[in-house]
């Protein structure tokens, strides 16, 4: 039997029978990702295997260096083919990682090619799928087509102009492709050259001076609404912890001269300025109706050497280990005060908080909206099997899992589509098991729209992305 066949990794026949009649056929709402718009506007072709399998995924930069694989061959000048025989050289020796299963389905749904990657296999799977990446399939519309891709989020920096956010939208394309607002930048007040290289940027966006806190808001405002224009329905916020800390108009405003002046904020005055902004943000998107993504418990930019060779996001960040449950409750609560808190999607990075974020949610739904704070998919390092799995179980012990809107890429890559497929495999056979242990009713009334929810209902209806 092929590794990857119809009923791979669904252990019972309760499991099989659910996903082939209830997810298999699902649409995708892709929600959060880090997908370029410019290859989506431009249906961009690529050259070989190397460009859009290993091009930007630091998920395989890691295994690769890992494997003792040099950095020419990961982000480096190597030649595309000796790049590719060095990810094949190491996914043999990724087995138990979840990238052994990612590399088997990508190759298996968007190359039909059915064999194991190996140094030796190497040569017939480059010749052959490179000859399928002369096909429209195998572009961004192509594989949205092929996906059913309904729609997704981009991320995007509020100083974007959103060029091809407009081109995209004026085009014929069928899916979706919404910005996402993400103004991480504005917070770094300790980086006084960070932080007025993007108030520059800022200005320049937003045709206004931004030589006060008060022109900042205004400016943020702006950019918001000009969002909002363009389709944007979701923010988003990579932060290690909330920030959740008083702090009066005028410190903040204090702060915010200090920084433009070029002089660092000190941690406690970044925590006041950082909670100040975060709460701005919060009204903002409670006022129109949008989604705020948290995305808490990284430690960025571990290794310095890395940073300063390649910047950001190459793989050098790891799971922090930072208390959440504190500041993130008073953050949520001072906007459920003053009746402006968003709807809003929490993901954790550290399993160990798991119990915390599902049993948080619970503390601030009102009724007005099913699900209205919800619990994220397992994200970046839980976004694999026994972390998908332990995020549901724990949802569902102490929330709704029937109303959990599911499964994101959180990519760069157009091959992660998979990782959905994957996702929905890891739902029905725990659904499956449940049945066959008679901890859960043989009903397909009662598991069928559950799962149809999860894999993409709930999302169309939550998030409300315009049509």
């Amino acid at each position: 039997m092929s590794f990857i066949h119809d009923d791979f990794l669904l252990q019972t026949d309760a499991a099989r029978r659910l996903y082939h009649q209830f997810a298999a056929d699902e649409p995708i709402l892709d929600y959060h990702t880090h997908l370029p718009p410019a290859e989506i506007a431009e249906n961009r072709r690529y050259r070989d295997l190397a460009e859009i399998w290993l091009g930007g995924d630091h998920y395989k930069w890691r295994a690769m260096r890992a494997n003792g694989v040099p950095e020419r061959y990961c982000t480096g000048d190597a030649e595309p083919y000796e790049k590719f025989l060095a990810w094949a050289r190491t996914v043999p020796q990724t087995l138990r990682n979840p990238l052994y299963h990612w590399t088997h389905l990508e190759l298996a749904r968007y190359f039909g090619i059915d064999e194991l990657l190996s140094e030796e296999s190497a040569p017939r799977i480059w010749a052959a799928a490179n000859e399928r990446l002369a096909s429209d399939d195998l572009t961004p519309r192509g594989i949205f087509k092929t996906f059913k891709v309904r729609a997704v989020c981009s991320t995007d920096d509020p100083v974007d102009d959103l060029h091809w956010h407009k081109q995209i939208a004026a085009s014929d394309l069928p899916t979706g492709v919404f910005p996402t607002f993400r103004p991480d930048r504005v917070l770094d007040v300790d980086q006084p050259d960070v932080f007025n290289g993007w108030i520059e940027k800022l200005q320049a966006a937003a045709n206004t001076s931004v030589d006060s806190l008060a022109l900042l808001l205004d400016a943020l405002r702006q950019r918001h609404d000009f969002f909002h224009e363009a389709g944007c329905r979701l923010s988003d916020h990579g932060l290690e912890r909330c920030f959740a800390a008083d702090c009066t108009e005028a410190a903040a405003a204090a702060i915010f001269d200090k920084a433009r002046a070029g002089d660092a904020a000190t941690p406690e005055q970044k925590e006041q300025f950082a909670s100040y902004l975060m709460h701005y943000f919060g009204v903002l998107d409670a006022e129109k109706g949008w989604t705020k993504q948290l995305h808490l418990g990284a430690l960025r930019n571990a290794n310095s050497r890395l940073m300063a060779q390649l910047g950001r996001d190459v793989g050098g960040d790891s799971i922090a280990d930072v208390p959440q449950a504190a500041p993130l409750a008073r953050y949520l609560d001072r906007l459920e005060q003053e009746n402006s808190l968003p709807k809003t999607v929490l993901y954790n990075l550290n399993p160990a908080d798991n119990a915390v974020f599902a049993t948080m949610i619970g503390n601030f739904q009102d009724g007005s909206v099913a699900g209205k704070i919800q619990w994220g998919s397992g994200w970046w390092f839980l976004d694999q099997w026994d972390g998908m799995t332990e995020q549901m179980g724990m949802l569902a012990n102490q929330g709704l899992l029937s109303r959990f809107i599911g499964m994101l890429t959180d990519s760069r890559s157009f091959l992660s589509y998979p990782r959905h497929e994957y996702f929905r495999r890891c739902l029905c056979d725990m659904l499956g098991t449940d049945v066959e242990r008679g901890a859960l009713p043989d009903c397909d009334d009662l598991l069928g729209p559950l799962i149809k929810g999860v894999c993409y209902g709930n999302a169309r209806e939550y998030l409300g992305l315009p049509e």
